[in-house]
């Protein structure tokens, strides 16, 4: 392999809106903010099992302590700076920019709630985590993902890590049989850890699969979009990648919802104040829009400069804000990425071990195959096997036991 340094790997959310390419298939529209449901109401689950006693382990370029993981008890079992060589909660207790993807798909996969009421919890809200840290601003060295993956084996047995969640690409294509990241994925299999990868998102035409969701043990997911409600009944896919990777092999093997997925906004940040803003203001009656307004005078400038338009002008310009920002309430967002398609399954994950401990990786990657369902409108190789059905692999793992 040459030692010519090479780009940094990516994660995989929330991509710019100019890197979309023109797709049949992807309704056109937005929802609103009140259309969009939590996971729990988008697909058939079982509510009985809430990921109990279980332990996933995160690689991503940062977190952050949410509230959502710390109350009412804290669920993070373990935090660890590849990176830096620390660790303790006290490194992600105060904000900043490299937390938010991690805090996302962590909170996506395990998260309870605890800010919306449990409204926003995740499928798996009482699932313990490992967080470990690989990258940074967002971004993410090849060999410190396959540094991570080794990490989490290596401590497998003492924090319980039963699934290890990648919302991360790396930087290169190369053979499963020698990337690095794919050798340290197949170890981490073999050791018994169900590996859940993010496919990746389509970005400017291209859709090359890359590790780690090109190995073939793990279980890839791709995105779909179901509008933010199912009921719709115009379920399309997201722009995920899609295989065959350069070994050959067809990926991803599922979907899951990849747009209008809820999550937390890091807090104390600039971003979740103009939140915090937009949705107290969202409740305000007219009368009092100028007043409050005013009291929250340098939060959101465009708002400063209307606080004494007409009622209706000052809405519309609340309107727009909140839907420009994916704001959905004041400590949450829609954000959008097989990034949070990843977490997902994850949580499902959790709650088939959780009915069935004895499954091994291979026997969690058929059932969730086994259970999906395609979508007839969609190619084949864009969805593998389909959207995955938690309730029903929740009963074969039941079955199996």
């Amino acid at each position: 392999m040459s030692d010519t340094p090479k780009p940094a790997g990516v994660i995989y959310g929330e991509r710019p809106l100019l890197e979309q390419e023109p797709h049949t298939i992807w309704p056109q529209g937005e929802p609103a903010k009140e259309e969009i449901l939590p996971i729990a109401s988008r697909l058939a689950v079982n509510p009985h099992y809430q990921g109990r006693g279980m332990t996933a382990a995160f690689l991503d370029s940062g977190f952050f302590a949410h509230p959502d993981l710390m109350q009412p008890r804290c669920r993070i079992r373990r935090y660890y700076d590849l990176l830096n060589v620390k660790e303790g909660l006290e490194h992600i207790s105060t904000p900043d920019n490299s937390m938010w993807h991690g805090m996302m798909t962590s909170t996506v996969a395990a998260g309870n709630g605890f800010l919306s009421d449990g409204k926003y919890k995740s499928l798996a809200p009482e699932m313990d985590v490992v967080l470990v840290k690989v990258g940074h601003l967002s971004r993410v060295k090849h060999d410190d993902i396959a540094r991570g993956i080794r990490w989490v084996t290596e401590h497998k047995e003492a924090l319980g890590i039963r699934i290890l969640n990648i919302s991360a690409g790396g930087d290169y294509e190369a053979s499963y049989l020698v990337d690095p990241i794919c050798r340290a994925a197949e170890d981490a299999v073999r050791a018994g850890i169900t590996v859940v990868c993010a496919v990746g998102n389509a970005a400017q035409g291209k859709s090359r699969v890359i590790s780690p969701a090109s190995t073939p043990a793990v279980i890839t997911v791709g995105g779909l979009d179901d509008r933010g409600d199912p009921r719709l009944g115009r379920m399309g896919t997201y722009w995920s990648c899609y295989g065959p990777t350069i070994d050959g092999l067809q990926k991803p093997e599922v979907m899951a919802p990849a747009i209008w997925v809820v999550a937390p906004i890091l807090p104390g940040t600039p971003t979740a104040q103009e939140a915090e803003l937009l949705t107290l203001l969202d409740g305000t009656p007219d009368a009092e829009l100028g007043k409050v307004l005013r009291q929250h005078a340098g939060v959101i400038r465009e708002l400063d400069a209307v606080k004494d338009d007409e009622p209706y002008l000052i809405r519309q310009l609340i309107g727009s804000k909140l839907r420009d920002q994916k704001v959905v309430s004041g400590g949450y967002k829609h954000v959008d990425g097989t990034s949070f398609a990843a977490p997902i399954v994850t949580s499902i994950v959790a709650q088939m071990l959780e009915a069935n401990p004895k499954l091994t990786p291979a026997e969690v990657k058929r059932i969730l195959i086994d259970t999906a369902r395609r979508l007839p409108s969609v190619a084949v190789e864009r969805q593998g096997w389909g959207v995955v059905q938690p309730a029903a692999a929740i009963t074969e793992a039941e079955r199996r036991r």
